[in-house]
């Protein structure tokens, strides 16, 4: 099985990098450890210096595949995204139910693959850097420009599979989108408020509950537009 998930290929836009880093060795250290480096300091104090140190080779060879950190930041929140896309095909192919298929989409969503390695990732490491810096991958003042050329195409596609189910449940819902993105980045914030805030949270780390609770406010939602149509 771990051989299944070591080989697995997610694509990335490639508008993301200067040169793929899965071409090479080096290219994908560079991947691997700038995302325990940010997950371990921080994306506001990671720098290409610091990684190249840390991998043995110069700022100019790291500069070849990425031109800025924020770019390696999108890289990895788009492979983040596009491994929860693969998961969401392959575990609701089988289900004909619809209310069913939703609970499995907020379940994997809920899931944060601790100890986890997929397609050379560190599964556990990369949600947790999702979680605390993903937010910066869009809130910025370039956000317009970098969405014209894909950054955030694997994010989106996420979502409109989300909202596609919903709609299965309840064709008449007039905020699939809404709510979608609604829960996704619900279930980051209650897992970082349970790490770091958890007076901002009923929810305890490492729980099920949050899977429970996001299950329940989209079929509060979407039940309560049906009643009232």
């Amino acid at each position: 099985m771990q051989n299944l998930l070591n080989s697995i290929q997610i694509q990335v836009n490639d508008s993301i990098y200067l040169k793929d880093p899965n071409s090479s060795d080096l290219g994908k250290k560079i991947v691997s450890e700038g995302l325990m480096l940010i997950d371990e300091i921080g994306l506001e104090q990671v720098t290409f210096k610091k990684l190249a140190t840390r991998l043995g080779t110069t700022e100019t060879s790291i500069y070849r595949y990425f031109d800025s950190k924020f770019k390696l930041l999108v890289y990895l929140t788009s492979w983040y995204w596009g491994w929860m896309e693969y998961q969401l095909v392959f575990s609701t192919m089988n289900i004909a139910n619809p209310t069913q298929k939703l609970q499995k989409v907020i379940e994997i969503l809920c899931n944060h693959n601790v100890g986890a390695i997929a397609g050379g990732m560190n599964l556990g490491v990369l949600s947790s850097v999702v979680v605390s810096e993903s937010s910066k991958a869009y809130l910025t003042k370039a956000v317009d420009e970098a969405n014209k050329v894909g950054f955030y195409i694997g994010y989106k596609r996420v979502v409109q599979r989300m909202s596609d189910i919903m709609l299965e449940v309840n064709p008449d819902f007039s905020y699939p989108h809404t709510l979608s993105s609604t829960i996704i980045e619900g279930i980051h914030h209650q897992v970082y408020f349970a790490q770091h805030l958890p007076s901002l949270t009923d929810i305890p780390e490492q729980s099920n509950k949050l899977s429970e609770f996001y299950t329940l406010m989209a079929f509060a939602a979407l039940n309560e537009q049906n009643q009232n149509a």
